[in-house]
């Protein structure tokens, strides 16, 4: 299986997430970020936030949660940053879409979700980034998500570093949205668990009949 993606979610989301951002700064980011999510119908969206970031890419998350009726996770470092973005997004209308989780390490709250297929962390902290490696993703594949791109806190920062090994990388692209995203898509794994190592695919053409025959090397 591998996730599918649906132009029209996509767009409902994106006009909603437009709605409800008109006055947040950076919009531009939550409203690409909550159309992709909503587009692959993503079932599992994991953010991770701290007190005083900005909450656009939170409500456009939540957003996209309501279109795909799937939930929406926040994980944040303390208590105080549990309240304020409590508060925030209660304000947006968006709060009975999202789950708040408090823990002192962003890396074993992550290691703990089971079926993420949409994953945005923070680039200007080095401890969310390594998080990505951590993902337990879900068996349709995944999209992953650096934001402030531009300002990473990890030097020479590559995904196949990051990302466990054994993951398959279907395609990575960085985006000049907001101070940039840096996106990859994890294709479907066999449950979730990356560091498995894949069957091999043989193909095979018969040169008389043109026929391609696939054989599968354990």
């Amino acid at each position: 299986m591998k996730l599918v993606w649906s132009p029209e979610t996509a767009s409902n989301a994106y006009i909603h997430t437009v709605r409800k951002c008109k006055s947040y700064k950076e919009s531009s980011v939550a409203e690409y970020l909550s159309a992709t999510a909503a587009g692959w119908n993503t079932r599992l969206i994991v953010e991770t936030w701290k007190r005083g970031d900005p909450i656009a890419t939170s409500v456009g998350l939540a957003v996209a949660a309501i279109h795909t009726r799937g939930r929406h996770i926040c994980i944040v470092p303390d208590e105080e940053s549990r309240l304020e973005y409590e508060t925030v997004m209660k304000g947006a209308v968006v709060s009975e879409a999202t789950e708040i989780v408090v823990g002192d390490s962003v890396e074993d709250v992550v290691d703990r979700l089971s079926g993420v297929d949409f994953l945005v962390v923070d680039s200007k902290r080095s401890e969310y980034v390594k998080a990505l490696g951590l993902a337990n993703t879900s068996k349709m594949g995944a999209v992953l998500v650096c934001k402030n791109a531009t300002q990473k806190s990890i030097p020479g920062f590559k995904w196949h570093r990051v990302l466990r090994r054994g993951t398959r990388v279907v395609r990575s692209v960085f985006l000049p949205v907001g101070r940039g995203l840096d996106i990859v898509h994890v294709g479907a794994s066999g449950g979730g668990d990356l560091k498995k190592v894949h069957s091999r695919w043989i193909k095979h053409v018969d040169p008389r009949s043109g026929e391609e025959h696939l054989f599968k090397r354990k």
